[in-house]
């Protein structure tokens, strides 16, 4: 693939993987620090179909040979993943095709495009989603109970992750950047300290929050984006992402920023999901406060030399905000 691909070259490519047919409104989406999204519309046997090319870069040598880094699916295994949700039931995207190395188009995938929007602020705060966001919570339960019963078997590369390794992984993380901050070097202390029993594992989205859902104004969320994190953990991991502040984009609601933790917790326990240990919630909240931190550090510096990357550089000047919404959990009353 090109360094810099032009549109034209890119709707050549795809009209070579897609077969019979034409690319047609083909623009690059906004959002996204480190990958390519471009929506297009395919125009073939079947008429025309709105689909979305997802171009993923090779993961970078930025660690030391052997040492562990967070879980990241290539292509491939990104796509299996998506397939096995949506048998299990759970509005992922359906994938059409994913790129071979002779397809000219990089690493990544080709998917349905669904409509909708992802923009956290709009969907917490925009009157065009007031009659759908009461359910948004309940959904977001319902949805999670479903990720957390997917069966396994065909998913051997998902990664099995404890909290302790989770734990392990970050800090050799940050050690690795030689940034020595009291703060983050206190919270992982604190997360040391508190590290839950081994309870029940399954399959963990590990990134399910807003602005990685699409919504719908009358439908509320119709499709989960974003799996290349996923792994095989507790399943209270991602109730726990979703109720962080960060994700939250002002909105109200403690689950999302579009509802409350009782309506989550409730419809997740209906759908079948298990029973939900709010403190292992809180638990989850905070370790993934920690991380986004620790990842603010990372991205920050990744954008910085060079001709650096804006965007990574401003990720890095975030880092406070997950930290002050740490301490704010690690110092409330239990």
């Amino acid at each position: 693939m090109d360094t810099q691909p032009t549109p034209a070259s890119l709707a050549r490519a795809l009209a070579g993987v897609l077969g019979a047919g034409e690319v047609q409104s083909l623009a690059r989406l906004t959002g996204g620090a480190t990958k390519a999204t471009w929506s297009f519309d395919w125009v073939g046997a079947q008429g025309r179909e709105p689909l979305i090319l997802q171009q993923t870069p090779p993961r970078a040598a930025d660690l030391a040979p052997g040492a562990q880094r967070p879980p990241k699916l290539d292509a491939a295994q990104d796509a299996a993943v998506m397939d096995a949700a949506r048998a299990a039931g759970v509005p992922a995207p359906r994938v059409r095709h994913v790129l071979a190395p002779d397809d000219g188009l990089g690493c990544g995938y080709v998917t349905d495009r669904v409509a909708g929007e992802t923009l956290g602020r709009r969907i917490v705060s925009d009157a065009a989603f007031d009659a759908v966001r009461p359910a948004l919570a309940a959904q977001a339960g319902e949805i999670l109970a479903a990720i957390h019963r997917m069966p396994v078997g065909g998913l051997p590369f998902l990664q099995r992750l404890r909290a302790a390794d989770e734990l392990a992984i970050y800090a050799a993380l940050l050690r690795g950047h030689e940034r020595t901050h009291p703060a983050l070097a206190w919270a992982i202390r604190w997360i040391g300290e508190r590290l839950p029993r081994e309870e029940r594992a399954g399959v963990v989205h590990a990134d399910f929050r807003t602005g990685n859902l699409i919504v719908d104004p009358a439908q509320g969320i119709r499709c989960v984006l974003d799996w290349e994190i996923a792994r095989i953990g507790d399943p209270m991991h991602d109730l726990g992402v979703l109720c962080m502040r960060s994700w939250r984009f002002g909105g109200a609601g403690e689950a999302g920023g579009f509802g409350s933790r009782e309506a989550l917790y409730a419809a997740y326990e209906r759908a079948g999901g298990g029973r939900v240990d709010p403190a292992r919630v809180r638990f989850w909240e905070a370790m993934s406060n920690l991380k986004w931190a620790i990842a603010c550090v990372r991205r920050g510096l990744a954008g910085t030399g060079g001709e650096g990357n804006v965007e990574l550089a401003a990720i890095g000047r975030r880092l406070e905000e997950p930290l002050w919404d740490f301490m704010t959990l690690a110092t409330a009353k239990e």
